[in-house]
């Protein structure tokens, strides 16, 4: 028995030796090896320039204690970088774009954008690329992405969307009375008032109102209360060649929304019964005057949806009326009297309720822009 221990001592000795190696994150076998690590790649933790090389395991731990001193490789400004054509071509487009211009380049969009276009507004333009990471949102890393993004676009083919007018008008019309039209009015009914934009062919708006209708949704729902406020707002329609009404998206399957879905029905038959001439004869060449909008069109064409559900237009309105007067081509034009009435209208917390402006405006703009895309 003794001599059995004896023999499994030493050979746990030997076995030992034949391991013996230099220490790291690993021991392995002086005989055997592992398969080559590809070369993979540190952070530097003090430079947003640099890269520290591991060619594998073995090596980690030296390299790691090899960057623990302060980075003094490059301190370089941004504008070295880059050569004079370079930076004229990115401060020239920094300076000069548009949010939604912006909004194309790589990691531009969204509040990005918007803080380029706060920035230079508040501060005047870039004069060098080592002020933009001044800009919140925007260090070192996402500025070289940007800036790189400017010189070298990525050509993504673009699929050309053609949208019938059928997906988002109803009912089916000719597109040629459509595009014959000088001006349409655009009306949004809401719970509790009805909204509508008056724009012209020119991308003009003339008219921008809302009424309020303290019948809807009160009491017994009367038919002759509900006309009484549709009425109202009729008398004081301009007219147009024709009335496009939002057709709201509210699914028939959700019951608490039933009453509301009914109000808005409810609404929507009275506009088309007052707004459309009476007596009209039954030929084919004369189009209708009103029209429904589909609500969910809009929405994505402005870029408001989060899946099925439609978010608030206030922003995009406030950029339409800041490009009516920071852009020589505006996507729409508003009178300046205009712009003062409504200048505080769809603010964030205000208790205005803006909601239905902004939806009669953007149907108005849309309809336009649809009809130019479905067109070429």
């Amino acid at each position: 028995m003794t001599m059995w221990f004896a023999r499994r001592f030493l050979w746990s000795v030997a076995q030992r030796s034949q391991y013996a190696g230099n220490c790291g994150l690993f021991r392995r076998p002086q005989h055997r090896s592992l398969p080559e690590l590809e070369p993979r790649y540190l952070q530097c933790t003090c430079c947003w320039r640099s890269r520290v090389p591991v060619a594998g395991f073995e090596t980690l731990d030296a390299a790691l204690s090899s960057t623990s001193a302060p980075c003094k490789e490059d301190n370089r400004p941004l504008d070295a970088y880059y050569t004079s054509e370079q930076r004229h071509a990115i401060l020239q487009l920094l300076n000069t774009a548009s949010s939604s211009e912006l909004s194309v380049v790589k990691l531009l969009r969204g509040r990005k954008s918007l803080n380029i276009v706060e920035y230079r507004t508040k501060n005047g333009p870039f004069l060098n690329l080592e002020s933009v990471v001044n800009v919140p949102l925007l260090k070192h890393k996402s500025a070289v992405t940007v800036f790189n993004s400017i010189l070298n676009p990525v050509k993504k083919e673009q699929r050309k969307v053609r949208i019938q007018l059928a997906k988002f008008i109803r009912p089916e019309v000719d597109r040629s009375w459509l595009e014959d039209a000088s001006s349409v009015v655009s009306i949004v009914c809401g719970t509790n008032k009805i909204a509508w934009a008056y724009v012209d062919r020119g991308m003009n708006v003339l008219d921008w109102q809302q009424v309020d209708c303290p019948n809807f949704l009160k009491g017994t729902y009367l038919a002759s209360a509900y006309l009484n406020d549709v009425s109202a707002v009729v008398s004081i329609l301009p007219s147009a060649d024709f009335y496009i009404i939002e057709k709201s998206s509210i699914s028939v399957q959700n019951t608490t929304l039933f009453p509301v879905m009914a109000h808005m029905r409810t609404v929507e038959a009275m506009m088309f019964a007052l707004l459309e001439p009476r007596n009209t004869p039954p030929d084919t060449n004369i189009p209708p005057r009103v029209l429904n909008m589909m609500r969910v069109a809009v929405g994505r064409h402005f870029g408001l949806m989060v899946g099925e559900s439609r978010t608030s237009g206030a922003q995009m309105v406030r950029q339409l009326m800041t490009e009516s007067v920071t852009q020589k081509l505006p996507r729409i034009n508003f009178p300046s009297e205009m712009l003062v009435k409504h200048r505080n209208s769809f603010q964030m917390g205000s208790r205005r309720g803006g909601e239905e402006l902004c939806d009669a405006l953007l149907q108005a703009v849309a309809f336009y822009e649809l009809l130019s895309q479905s067109s070429s």
